[in-house]
């Protein structure tokens, strides 16, 4: 593990997961710029974030280089959006085709495209499916509020009162029969709802996936990752990988 030991993790828990799921398509998404979020929250979202630091920057680059030159995996971003706008779009381009897709992420933004989608969300953190609600997951998070993305709610609302408005249509018009509680409401639900830009993927910025596994391994010993690539664990590692598609959007 070495100095490595972010990077050392990952593709540790990647095996797995992989494994787990056995896909014929898998899609490591960047991030974007968040530019329309920043100018509705006049540069207030996601303001209460610290940085993790530059050590953690260092090996995130490592890991996202591993990842292209090696691993047959599509790395795909949008410039002008986050990452999760980007995950919603591959949702939904997928989902219409037919296909069976499942998001690797212990963020709960995601639970919205369960409302829109035949969508499966596992968190890798809790080693769990996360069930689909039985509400709309947007109007809810727009009430109540994000603290992880610094998205105030409704003064008074929370959890519980939230859930009882969405699924009580009088009592949510009344409440937001008040002006500046419904600025606040159509405000979050800009702000939380992710974006759906099917329809026009030309902003997308993607290269396709390598199977250079004689590079990874060389890359595992000089990181000093010697557990991984033991003759038996490295043989599984490698099989793990195969039939993983790396052509976007076939």
């Amino acid at each position: 593990m070495g100095d490595y030991p972010v990077v050392y993790n990952f593709f540790r828990s990647l095996r797995p997961i992989i494994e787990k799921f056995s896909p014929d398509k898998v899609y490591f998404v960047l991030e974007g710029i968040p530019k329309f979020r920043n100018e509705l929250s006049e540069g207030n979202y996601k303001a209460n974030r610290t940085s993790p630091g530059n050590e953690f920057h260092r090996q995130k680059a490592t890991i996202i280089n591993i990842v292209s030159e090696c691993l047959p995996f599509i790395i795909i971003k949008h410039p002008d959006l986050e990452c999760d706008d980007t995950i919603a779009t591959l949702v939904s381009k997928h989902s219409r085709g037919g296909d069976d897709c499942t998001i690797v992420s212990s963020d709960s933004d995601f639970i919205q495209l369960m409302n829109c989608f035949n969508v499966k969300l596992y968190n890798p953190i809790k080693k769990s499916f996360i069930e689909k609600p039985e509400y709309d997951y947007v109007m809810w998070k727009a009430l109540r509020g994000d603290a992880t993305d610094n998205i105030k709610g409704i003064r008074g609302v929370g959890d519980k009162t939230a859930l009882k408005l969405v699924n009580n249509p009088d009592m949510l018009r009344e409440v937001l029969s008040d002006d500046k509680k419904h600025k606040i409401f159509e405000k979050n639900v800009n702000l939380i709802r992710l974006v759906d830009f099917s329809n026009d993927l030309s902003m997308l910025e993607y290269t396709e996936g390598n199977s250079d596994f004689k590079k990874l391994k060389e890359i595992f010993l000089d990181l000093g990752f010697e557990s991984m690539v033991k003759e038996k664990t490295w043989e599984n590692y490698q099989k793990t990988f195969e039939g993983v598609n790396s052509v976007v959007f076939t």
